[in-house]
């Protein structure tokens, strides 16, 4: 069983993707986190007949099939492959949930310890204002809540552009809020980008409640979470126009779950902070 595993393994490295420690193959989606902490990487893998499966990164634009080479397994050994799986998938679960609740405790600790800003040197290189983002240690902090408003992580943003995650945060359907969602009406209309910048500049241009996904791979569970909660408003997807098509694949994908719209800037390698100019878009 570890040959169809490290096989699998050795396919996702060879097209420049990390795998995770842990492969369940129950032919479901699973997603993973790429070298940078980003919640981009996915598989799927099952040993029905032959072992096959497929694997990719949004972020990287790479999407390939896999087959492993050789005899089918035998009943006994789908139902041996699939007790470890399950195994695997429980202990895996139990150590995400601890690496969650420590992160929780954290970013509380850290959010109460930053304080309020009007100004920092990213806000001056996006143009964009505060919008109740704080700062620690000289960095931006972003809160990210969960669908019940916990706060469960937060991304801190150097001067000079670069992000980190907080390590062990929940990343699936966690986002950020820009506006107050105290003033919708069953019309509003919401718009849901990626990054922080974007959804800073999104708001100031349309003064539309804005939610922040913080990555292409989370816009389908927040546009779904958002829906969810908001049914008769109208929601539109505001993609990343990114070189790749990655940012143009994932908006519509997130439209498309929700029965919903979306828009990207018109120029490529563009997210609607380069674009946007203080403009009415929507």
């Amino acid at each position: 069983m570890n040959n169809i595993i490290e096989s699998f393994k050795n396919a996702m490295r060879d097209a420049g993707i990390t795998p995770p420690d842990v492969i369940i193959a129950d032919g479901h989606l699973h997603r993973f986190k790429n070298d940078k902490g980003q919640l981009t990487g996915w598989y799927s893998l099952h040993i029905d007949g032959i072992a096959a499966g497929a694997f990719g990164d949004w972020k990287l634009g790479i999407k390939e099939r896999w087959k492993m080479e050789g005899r089918k397994l035998t009943d006994a050994e789908k139902k041996d492959f699939a007790i470890e799986c399950h195994r695997q998938k429980k202990i895996r679960q139990a150590e995400e949930k601890a690496r969650h609740e420590t992160a929780i405790q954290k970013a509380a600790y850290i959010w109460s310890r930053s304080t309020s800003i009007t100004n920092h040197q990213y806000l001056i290189n996006k143009q964009v204002k505060a919008h109740n983002v704080r700062c620690y240690r000289g960095s931006l902090v972003v809160p990210l809540y969960d669908e019940t408003g916990l706060l469960v992580s937060l991304q801190f943003i150097n001067a000079d552009g670069s992000k980190k995650m907080m390590k062990g945060g929940k990343a699936q359907g966690a986002c950020c809020f820009i506006g107050d969602a105290i003033d919708l009406t069953r019309n509003d209309t919401i718009l849901i980008c990626e990054g922080w910048a974007t959804g800073a500049s999104l708001f100031e241009a349309t003064g539309h409640f804005t939610i922040v996904a913080f990555s292409a791979g989370n816009l389908t569970a927040v546009a779904i979470q958002t829906r969810k909660h908001h049914q008769t408003n109208e929601i539109i997807i505001c993609g990343d126009n990114d070189a790749s098509g990655v940012g143009q694949i994932a908006a519509r994908a997130a439209a498309l779950a929700i029965n919903g719209k979306y828009i990207l800037p018109d120029t490529e390698g563009q997210d609607f902070n380069d674009s946007l100019n203080g403009e009415v878009l929507v």
